[in-house]
């Protein structure tokens, strides 16, 4: 399968040296804290949020040395999140290789989370420009919000699409969006070109997340690292299944599954409950969505100067709506 950076070769290096910077990070007088920080990061994952830093930074004077600071504080605060929602969803493996929570447990995976934390704000405090500060802020605040809802909604099936969309919007929409509009702001672009840049990242924020649902559904245990239908089976109601029990027919077979696998604690084989809603058109109706919202980020980049970093984005947004499953 291609991989993100398989689309612009020559951002590799540039990606390198914040990995590198990513794991220096995380390096400090606590071992055990450095060791398991260690650990979660080289998990790997997408870098989607760097990514996101440095192609925002071309549109300003891009420097390096100064947006890594952006880059590397992102998907500090992004992993952090990962190691909380962990301990919360009880996941045993995260891409394929066991969490910090299963390999250590849960207090040492919730002062992790705290240390990743810490450092991103010590990284971030090398920025001058207090308005990074202002959004990076806000965001952590909304991100543990979108966290309360999702626990707050676990089970629930009376949710509306609305609360789900405000809820990934919190989640995952928000750090996407704030990616692209920080790598301009610290380039020293203008307000304009960092608010059209937070468009564009929101809206395929909001897509990533939608497709990363229907690959939960439908993604293989190797394609998603953790077994298909793992959200089901720790209460998160996602869009294709609140979509699946609109449709009369299913709704009670498919409220009956749910709520065997909620008696069980989610030890319950969620396969008969993906089976009704991969036949549902829930699946359709959730990839319009996330279509409508890839066509929204194009619009708001159609309105950036013509350079090479557009195409990028663009060959982003296009990659991430086509994530097979």
């Amino acid at each position: 399968m291609m991989k993100m950076l398989d689309l612009f070769g020559p951002m590799k290096k540039d990606m390198d040296f914040i990995e590198k910077q990513l794991y220096r990070s995380v390096e400090g007088e606590e071992g055990l804290l450095s060791s398991t920080s260690s650990h979660l990061l080289k998990a790997g994952g997408k870098r989607l949020r760097p990514v996101f830093v440095l192609l925002g930074g071309k549109f300003g004077n891009y420097d390096l040395e100064k947006l890594q600071y952006v880059a590397v504080t992102l998907e500090l605060i992004h992993s952090a999140s990962l190691v909380h929602d962990d301990v919360i969803d009880d996941a045993e493996t995260r891409r394929g290789k066991p969490t910090v929570k299963s390999q250590w447990d849960n207090r040492i995976a919730m002062y992790t989370g705290d240390y990743i934390f810490g450092k991103a704000l010590t990284l971030a405090t090398r920025l001058e420009d207090p308005k990074i500060h202002q959004i990076l802020a806000k965001a952590m605040v909304q991100m543990s919000i979108g966290e309360m809802e999702q626990i707050r909604d676990f089970f629930n099936t009376e949710q509306s699409v609305r609360n789900y969309l405000l809820r990934i919007r919190r989640k995952t929409a928000l750090l996407i969006a704030i990616s692209c509009q920080l790598g301009a702001i610290a380039a020293g672009a203008s307000d304009e070109l960092g608010r059209l840049l937070y468009r564009y990242g929101y809206n395929v924020g909001m897509a990533f997340q939608i497709r990363d649902d229907l690959l939960d559904l439908f993604g293989t245990e190797k394609q998603i690292g953790k077994p298909p239908g793992s959200d089901m089976r720790q209460g998160n109601i996602t869009l294709p299944v609140l979509y699946a029990l609109q449709e009369n027919e299913l709704r009670e077979p498919l409220l009956q599954e749910i709520r065997e696998i909620h008696k069980m604690d989610g030890r319950k084989d969620a396969s008969d409950a993906i089976q009704m809603i991969r036949q549902s058109s829930g699946v359709t109706t959730a990839e319009g969505l996330a279509d409508r919202f890839i066509d929204k980020a194009l619009d708001a980049l159609s309105r950036l100067p013509e350079i090479k970093a557009k195409k990028n984005l663009q060959d982003i947004a296009h990659f991430v709506n086509r994530r097979t499953y």
